[in-house]
């Protein structure tokens, strides 16, 4: 394991941007991809957003990130397919260009999130139908749904914030037809089912995660990361029942930290 030393030394060498010089470029938050005829190289760098906001960057997130999403692509072949390739770098996977679907799959296990499109935050304001789901009163910040349920959002541009909606909203917008968002619903509660029962073998809870889908050749896929420390919530298994009876905060393992610093000093990405 790196030491605080080790890290210290190399926050002058962070991985901020890049320049390939090839292909297509698109830069997101976090990740440049370039897009090279049938081929996708996309480069995870060590940028560390919140709020759709790009904050700074990090020694080594990119290599976290990118290997992580790596190791799930794998272990979650026999559930749905994905455009992965080859791992060339610690920080770089090529993968086939797919066709995007606008909709990111939010699938939620416990009430909790500070984000504007999170489901606590709603819930602590009054909502009590979030996203199609009917969630029933008196729940409690990090309770546990009684099944998992999904909150689509819309996939934001770089810069622009995600819009929670339901699936009649996606539907009636025509962004996906009922038949393909039936596919993606089912595979999303497949991949945090099976998420949920792997990382439960080294003491994490999955608490919530969103997926991304494209179409290879008309058949729909997984892309960008999986079960990755930004896409993800994870939780210390052993000690959330314990910390959840105090009312205090479950130990964690992923970006909600920053996001709980962050609206502690009053920004929530609203400016």
């Amino acid at each position: 394991m790196l030491t605080e030393q080790q890290l210290n030394a190399q926050l002058k060498h962070t991985l901020d941007k890049t320049n390939l010089g090839i292909g297509r470029k698109y830069e997101g938050k976090v990740r440049d991809n370039y897009t090279v005829g049938d081929r996708r190289i996309i480069v995870t760098t060590d940028r560390i957003s919140a709020f759709d906001r790009v904050l700074c960057s990090l020694p080594f997130k990119g290599q976290v990130l990118n290997q992580t999403a790596a190791f799930w692509f794998g272990k979650t072949a026999h559930i749905i397919d994905n455009h992965l390739i080859s791992v060339p770098d610690p920080n770089v996977i090529v993968a086939k260009e797919c066709q995007l679907i606008p909709v990111e799959m939010v699938v939620r296990g416990y009430l909790t999130g500070v984000t504007t499109t999170s489901a606590w935050y709603h819930y602590e304001r009054g909502v009590r139908d979030f996203c199609g789901n009917r969630l029933p009163e008196g729940m409690k910040k990090n309770q546990g749904f009684e099944k998992p349920i999904i909150t689509p959002s819309t996939k934001a541009e770089k810069g622009s914030h995600d819009e929670s909606v339901s699936r009649e909203d996606i539907l009636g917008r025509g962004l996906v037809d009922e038949k393909l968002y039936s596919q993606m619903e089912e595979a999303a509660l497949a991949l945090y089912h099976f998420g949920n029962e792997h990382v439960a073998k080294n003491n994490l809870i999955l608490v919530d995660t969103k997926y991304e889908f494209g179409l290879l050749r008309g058949k729909l896929v997984l892309i960008d990361e999986a079960h990755t420390p930004d896409s993800s919530r994870f939780w210390i298994r052993d000690t959330y029942e314990q910390k959840f009876a105090k009312g205090e905060e479950p130990d964690k393992l992923d970006k909600e930290f920053v996001r709980q610093y962050l609206a502690k000093l009053g920004f929530v990405g609203e400016g």
